[in-house]
């Protein structure tokens, strides 16, 4: 019993970890989410598949065999104790009886008789009685029932532990031990996965996803099994016609529905069916349950601004979501993951204002020829940021990282080319001597400033200006410490910042007027641009891209993602859970007792015993109440 105990808590145990952590992931993010010492520990003994490893199963068999034969070794007993009257009890022995009185019967023995068994039926005792010797026994019994929900109870377990036994894909585990079936880890086309990595239509139980794109159709699901997938054939086929999705006024789901048509070769004709959240299709045995969306392969194009270099103007990329481009001019490959139409985000500084849809975002990476690649998170509107308009985009070197996020500035125009008009300028080497005459000019007047003095201030503001063009703040602060005494850093970092201020400002007014637009006014606002300017600018040596895509246009397709079920042990899980109910119910809350009313004719006196399957006080509570009534049945 101990044993069986340990075993049922162990399961108990097993069946949070299985609710708590999610089962079934790419083993990628059990690394990124423990760590490779415990993952590696988690993954030895099974928990990221809890239901169907092999100590799970074993213990799940070794409950059925062991239960199973404590019901048919104890059942018997059970119901021969249940339709047992114990009426061969004698007169010392129910004298025994902790509980037992003894009354002096004051009526005929008929009438007696009477009373003691419409005692009897009005508190819901059965009896029978026994004429014998001069002596009348009456044996009754109350809750006889009690005892069937220990058998309940055993037999709930079984029940469930086989029904956990038949979703634990055991064929499937005995086909992998022969060699007959193994798990595939390549990143293939469905259609090229060999036979030892597919399933039957006639698999008893199993667990995918399909993700079927608008206008398309699947007809096999994909099982996470470890480190790969297993492809589990269907006996029908879904066609995705249309996905529709609500939303809140925020811009979050709200909800979520697929119109499908249903394939099945065994049919003339297919028929449709719409599959939402919680309203699942089930067709031969297998539920499709609505689980998520995700795109489908929906057409961008972007314009791809160059961040290094004198160069201005973008060049044209356009792509498929789950497709790949290769970028001649930069040997490097761009890889779209992911595109999503609605991004709601909490934009408030302290990061408890409300949130709003910011709108589209589009998910790529960039692979250089090396094989590494960096993550990016581009959104196509304008954010609002302190009271300013910028486009933003992220950057993470690896998934374990958060986003690293470089701020673009717009113009009053709400455009980026005035952005990359001016860091074109401040990159252009030979645009320097010119930025630095239109500053010298501007701040060095009077007679007092001589052609040398001013030679060797456009000379410095050429040197500051190629420093902030090879690495932006960073190398003009390296270039500070190198040079400068470090009683005098501060004052010379801000110095050079108000230089550099002003270097922008000369910049950005040569690149507006090379666009036809007016002169800049030297306002708070356009301070705010510079400074926004700058920062961008040397922010960008470490976004790890030469370029920036600016996503202008897209034709968006949506994919549904359904997950299918096969699962026969269900029913019988809950049948279980039904059976162990009503067993828990008859253990705890009926209660077994027993009476025993001898009357001996010779002596007019009346034995009256009670027992009980659990002593308790109820148990004395109702044996003092039987005692004062049937007292006062014998006396009047």
């Amino acid at each position: 019993m101990r044993f069986a105990v340990t075993l049922l808590t162990t399961l108990g145990i097993a069946a949070i970890i299985g609710t708590v952590l999610k089962q079934n992931e790419p083993y990628t993010n059990y690394i990124i989410q423990f760590g490779q010492f415990w993952f590696t520990a988690f993954e030895r003994i099974g928990l990221f598949d809890v239901y169907h490893s092999g100590w799970f199963i074993a213990i799940l068999a070794f409950l059925v065999l062991s239960t199973s034969l404590c019901v048919y070794r104890n059942t018997p007993l059970m119901l021969r104790e249940i339709r047992a009257w114990r009426e061969h009890v004698t007169e010392s022995s129910l004298r025994l009886f902790s509980h037992q009185a003894e009354y002096r019967m004051a009526l005929p023995k008929d009438e007696g008789l009477r009373r003691l068994q419409g005692f009897l039926v009005a508190n819901g005792f059965r009896f029978r009685t026994i004429e014998q010797s001069g002596e009348v026994l009456i044996a009754a019994k109350a809750g006889a029932y009690q005892r069937l929900g220990y058998t309940l109870t055993h037999v709930a377990i079984v029940v469930i532990c086989i029904g956990g036994l038949i979703d634990g894909n055991l064929p499937f585990k005995m086909q992998e031990m022969l060699g007959w079936k193994k798990v595939e880890t390549r990143d293939i086309a469905a259609s090229a996965v060999p036979p030892q990595s597919r399933l039957s239509v006639s698999n008893l139980s199993f667990r995918g996803n399909m993700t079927v794109p608008e206008g398309s159709r699947g007809d096999v699901a994909f099982l996470r099994m470890r480190d790969g997938y297993l492809v589990q054939e269907l006996p029908f086929a879904i066609a995705l016609k249309k996905f529709r999705i609500e939303h809140y006024p925020t811009g979050q789901p709200k909800s979520f529905e697929s119109d499908v048509v249903i394939l099945d070769p065994a049919r003339k004709e297919p028929f449709n069916a719409t599959i939402s959240v919680n309203h699942p299709l089930v067709y031969k045995g297998i539920a499709i349950y609505q689980s998520d969306f995700q795109d489908g392969g929906s057409s961008l194009s972007f314009d791809a601004w160059p961040l290094a270099g004198g160069q201005a103007k973008p060049f044209k990329v356009d792509g498929r979501i789950n497709g790949t481009v290769s970028l001649n001019q930069t040997q490097l490959t761009l890889e779209l993951d992911d595109f999503r139409l609605f991004n709601v985000l909490d934009l408030s500084p302290d990061g408890k204002g409300k949130p709003r849809n910011v709108g589209p975002s589009v998910t790529f990476k960039l692979r250089d020829a090396q094989g590494q690649a960096h993550e990016y998170l581009n959104y196509m509107q304008p954010m609002q940021l302190e009271g300013r308009s910028y486009l933003v985009s992220g950057m993470r070197a690896t998934q374990r990282e958060n986003f690293r996020y470089l701020r673009l500035p717009l113009d009053e125009d709400g455009s980026i080319e005035a952005y990359m008009g001016w860091r074109a300028l401040m990159s252009d080497k030979a645009q320097a001597p010119a930025i630095a005459q239109r500053l010298s000019g501007r701040m060095l007047q009077g007679s007092a400033i001589n052609v040398a003095m001013r030679g060797r201030f456009e000379d410095s503001v050429v040197q500051l200006l190629g420093l902030f063009a090879q690495g932006g703040f960073n190398s003009v602060a390296e270039f500070i410490e190198k040079s400068v005494p470090a009683a005098e850093r501060e004052k010379a970092a801000q110095t050079y910042i108000k230089i550099l201020e002003n270097i922008a400002f000369e910049a950005y007014a040569m690149s507006r007027e090379a666009t036809g637009k007016p002169a800049p006014v030297a306002n708070a606002t356009t301070l705010a641009f510079i400074r926004d300017s700058l920062n961008s600018a040397s922010d960008a040596f470490f976004y790890g891209a030469p370029f920036y895509l600016q996503l202008t246009s897209f034709e968006h397709r949506q994919a549904s993602g359904f997950q299918l079920t096969r699962s026969p042990g269900k029913n019988l899980v809950y049948s279980g859970s039904v059976l162990l109910v009503l067993g828990i119910f008859a253990m705890f809350y009926v209660r077994e007792r027993r009476i025993w009313l001898l009357v001996k004719s010779d002596t007019q006196r009346l034995l009256f015993a009670m027992s009980g399957a659990r002593k308790s006080r109820d148990f004395d509570a109702e044996f003092e109440r039987y005692k004062g009534r049937l007292q006062q049945l014998m006396e009047n």
